[in-house]
């Protein structure tokens, strides 16, 4: 890194890495299951070496996934545990935890203190931290602001003029008038709602790291680059196994798509929580003679409350999937989990609202026997002049 001089070096150095990555991604199932079989034993072997013990960090699918593989390759209960932040996960996701038995860690603060006093998780973890950097000024984050509002970026970031620092433009008009500098460029801000990317922090990092160094132990995690965003910089700069000054990690499935993961469910006789839905298998092999395995149901899980990505769905989306669900817990999180300063309630149809989301009247949407959607209300992308160029830029993002 101390060698790239240029922001065409920095280009340069990130394309190699990313072509890396899709060279790995890019080979049949069976070779990337010994592949990252591989890898776990490396850093089991690694961490032991350096007097640490091991744990799986379990969620959803990809890293209940990865439990299984981990006890299918013979490490025991107490050489690898499954620790999870089970609470905040949907229903039949706990029920499966329970199964695998996980030891469980509390929050540090429930769902709906997060929301209220720290904001709501929208658009995207990156997004989200940008608009709550310029919410919240301070000496030291000026030039980081000043680079959100116009994509100027001083020496650290080789003094680009118009860098991915600038949020998307069609998010700059709306939450830009957060800082001073936005607000004289005319651009708007919310007044009744905040924006946060800390709810991850306070439901899951914190409660496992601090669980980690307790038993000083190191994880095993399921992320894939194929989620993109910040997950897929991470793992194309440090690769599957990482052991840094502060950090440690293993995430045996950086070059797994989703459909290796349900294919390796399959294999290991996992039981898929039902907020998945069933298994479907394509009838036609792919490049390498594999076929394509997807799940029915949610293909991405992650806390009831989570707006990240709401932007690129297309209805019927998350929110009208919880409806479908469980009807009371999609009011309260929509309508009431927090309360403004003149004692109102409201919730995430507020936010959607502000972003241009439609949300209302999810009974209206329905399938044909075919699994069609008959009716309901478009997303706003699909009759917002320049769509394409909004949709574009904001994927970049995310």
């Amino acid at each position: 890194m101390s060698d790239l001089k240029t922001k065409e070096d920095y280009k340069q150095y990130k394309l190699e890495l990313h072509q890396q990555m899709l060279s790995k991604q890019r080979v049949p199932y069976a070779i990337k299951r010994k592949m990252s079989e591989s890898r776990i034993r490396e850093f089991f072997n690694e961490a032991l070496a350096r007097g640490l013990n091991c744990h799986v960090s379990v969620g959803g699918l990809d890293s209940i996934v990865l439990g299984h593989l981990i006890r299918q390759m013979g490490y025991t209960e107490e050489q690898i545990p499954f620790v999870s932040a089970s609470s905040l996960e949907d229903k039949s996701i706990q029920k499966v935890h329970k199964e695998m038995g996980c030891i469980c860690v509390q929050p540090l603060k429930p769902k709906v203190r997060i929301l209220q006093e720290e904001g709501f998780p929208v658009l995207s973890k990156r997004i989200a931290n940008k608009i709550n950097t310029i919410a919240n000024p301070t000496d030291k984050n000026k030039t980081v602001r000043h680079a959100i509002i116009t994509g100027e970026c001083g020496e650290l970031g080789h003094f680009a003029t118009d860098s991915k620092m600038r949020l998307p433009m069609y998010y700059l008009k709306l939450f830009g008038g957060l800082d001073e500098e936005g607000r004289k460029l005319g651009y708007k801000a919310p007044t009744n709602f905040k924006v946060s990317h800390k709810c991850c922090y306070y439901l899951k990092e914190a409660p496992c790291d601090n669980w980690a160094k307790e038993h000083n132990s190191v994880p095993f995690l399921g992320l894939m680059a194929s989620e993109g965003g910040q997950r897929a910089d991470a793992l194309e700069e440090h690769g599957c196994n990482y052991f840094g000054k502060t950090t440690a990690r293993s995430c045996p499935f950086a070059f797994y798509y989703h459909s290796d993961v349900v294919h390796l469910a399959v294999d290991l006789g996992v039981n898929i929580p039902e907020i998945y839905g069933q298994v479907e298998i394509s009838d036609t092999p792919n490049e390498f003679g594999d076929l394509e395995y997807r799940t029915t149901g949610e293909q991405r899980t992650g806390c009831s409350m989570c707006g990240f990505g709401i932007q690129l769905e297309k209805r019927p989306h998350r929110f009208d999937r919880l409806y479908e669900r469980n009807p009371k817990e999609w009011d309260f999180w929509m309508n009431k989990c927090c309360t403004d300063d003149d004692g109102i309630k409201y919730g995430w149809g507020r936010v959607l609202d502000y972003i241009g989301i439609p949300w209302r009247n999810p009974e209206h949407w329905y399938l044909d026997e075919k699994g069609d959607v008959l009716k309901g209300q478009m997303n706003i992308f699909d009759y917002l002049g320049g769509q394409d160029e909004i949709r574009q830029e904001e994927m970049q993002e995310v």
